[in-house]
């Protein structure tokens, strides 16, 4: 059938295009952002992409819409499916009817980490000779797109909280039903649907429910927040995660204990048994817990920790998650696509160990519907307390001013509202042997390249290993 997809250059929305195209269906999908790398993929892809939500691209009627959740009453494309009768439904919805029935889903939940835990299940499966398929959040290394039906019997997807459309409220992640879980964190997000903490975890107990008990359910020891959604009631069984080492009773069946205080190496524990060591490029703390749940997900369905802790030791990486850009004149230029507090902390703590005393530019535009919301401001200067200089961008038609956040930086934070003005400081300013983090959820006006290119420029035309280095 053809199908048409509203808001298909978001990353769980193009994901799912990839899946229905791959299913024989013709694809077509309109945006307003249409931006890469999605656009690129998509387009790889044969997807024919339409710019803006107009009528005249419904006609004639395609045999389905899948409406994203970013769509609401009263644009034109919408109006025009509900007058003229045409059917629709949510992507999860789809996904989950076309896609998931008889497979063993293994579903990557919590507030941050999913694209990349997703991408690292997925990776470590495929190199286990499984066939997995997937759909990621995201666009993944080492991957020819960002979804895949495969050919195994599992699945692998990366199970947002997000509501699903604009006429089902409810978390995407309901939908999927998965048999493996993780749950890797959970803290206040999306200030733009949940009132409060409360409100998400009564969506994460609604997955629990949906979790057979012959499943398994996976979440760090130390997430109050998570603990909380289990004693809502749970009928599955659950194994805890933990960084650091210990034999005593009542340990987690999975810790994670660190090699290098960067993270670029650990080794895993299971069930008080040191079972295997990941050495990667990647840092932080963040990523040391999203490799354990990768491994610990793995596992049951499985795959040796041996032959995961292997895989993940080659893993290449996702797209815009610290992803070096390029080294020239000797300055690392990184994409990070930042959407929180504790997400930009916990990355920049990652490079702060990796760089030592070197010194650390912070790019930062809050893009995200909560941080345009102001709901994490009182957050924000101390999240990027690990670097020397932030640039904190203040985009167009944000509700709140930043100047309080530069004020609460102790004098490392500068503000900004031209992006031609950043690229000329920093490329005037930056140093041999600085790290240079751009962080955003968004195209960001394309500052990485135009930054890049300026370093560049400065350097003589030195390329540095290209724009599809490796990932840190």
């Amino acid at each position: 059938m053809h199908i048409h997809i509203l808001g298909i250059c978001g990353t769980f929305m193009g994901s799912l295009a990839v899946l229905a195209k791959a299913l024989g269906h013709e694809v077509s999908g309109s945006d307003t952002a249409v931006y890469p790398p999605m656009s690129t993929q998509l387009q790889a892809q044969g997807i024919t992409l339409m710019e803006g939500y107009k009528a005249e691209h419904l006609q004639p009627a395609p045999d389905l819409v899948i409406i994203g959740n970013a769509l609401k009453r009263g644009i034109e494309a919408v109006e025009y499916v509900l007058e003229q009768g045409i059917p629709y439904t949510s992507g999860p919805a789809w996904l989950a009817q076309h896609v998931l029935q008889g497979r063993h889903v293994i579903g990557i939940a919590g507030t941050h980490g999913k694209t990349t835990t997703t991408t690292m299940v997925a990776w470590v499966l495929e190199q286990a000779g499984l066939a997995p398929g997937f759909l990621i959040g995201g666009v993944p290394q080492g991957f020819e797109a960002s979804a895949q039906l495969g050919g195994g019997r599992y699945f692998v997807v990366e199970a947002d909280e997000y509501d699903s459309a604009f006429f089902d409220k409810r978390s995407k992640f309901v939908h999927y039903a998965p048999r493996t879980a993780v749950l890797n964190n959970l803290e206040f997000d999306h200030a733009d649907i949940f009132d409060d903490l409360a409100a998400i975890q009564k969506q994460f107990h609604h997955l629990v429910r949906t979790i057979p008990g012959g499943g398994r359910i996976l979440f760090p020891q130390d997430e109050s927040a998570l603990h909380e959604v289990i004693a809502m009631g749970c009928w599955t069984p659950t194994q805890t995660m933990a960084i650091g080492h210990s034999s005593e009773k009542g340990a987690p069946i999975w810790q994670a204990e660190l090699l290098e205080a960067d993270g670029s190496a650990f080794a895993i524990w299971h069930n008080s048994q040191r079972a295997a060591e990941v050495r990667w490029p990647l840092t932080g703390l963040h990523n040391v817990r999203n490799g354990m749940a990768a491994i610990a997900s793995a596992e049951h369905v499985g795959v040796s920790v041996a032959k995961a802790a292997e895989a993940l030791s080659q893993f290449p990486g996702v797209k815009r998650r610290m992803e070096l850009l390029g080294t020239p004149d000797g300055i690392a230029l990184y994409d990070d696509f930042a959407h929180h507090p504790t997400a930009i902390r916990s990355t920049l703590d990652g490079l702060r160990e990796r760089q030592g005393a070197a010194r650390i530019w912070a790019i930062i535009e809050p893009r995200s519907n909560t941080m345009r919301l102001g709901a994490h401001k009182v957050h924000l200067a101390q999240s990027s307390a690990p670097a020397d200089q932030v640039i904190w961008y203040q985009p167009p038609g944000m509700d709140w001013d930043l100047a309080d956040v530069v004020a609460a930086s102790n004098g490392r934070a500068s503000l900004a509202t031209d992006l031609d003005a950043i690229i000329a400081r920093v490329s005037r300013e930056a140093k041999v042997g600085d790290a240079i983090v751009v962080m955003s959820n968004g195209g960001f006006g394309g500052i990485h390249q135009r930054l890049l290119a300026a370093l560049q420029a400065r350097a003589g035309g030195e390329q540095g290993p290209g724009k599809h280095g490796a990932s840190a």
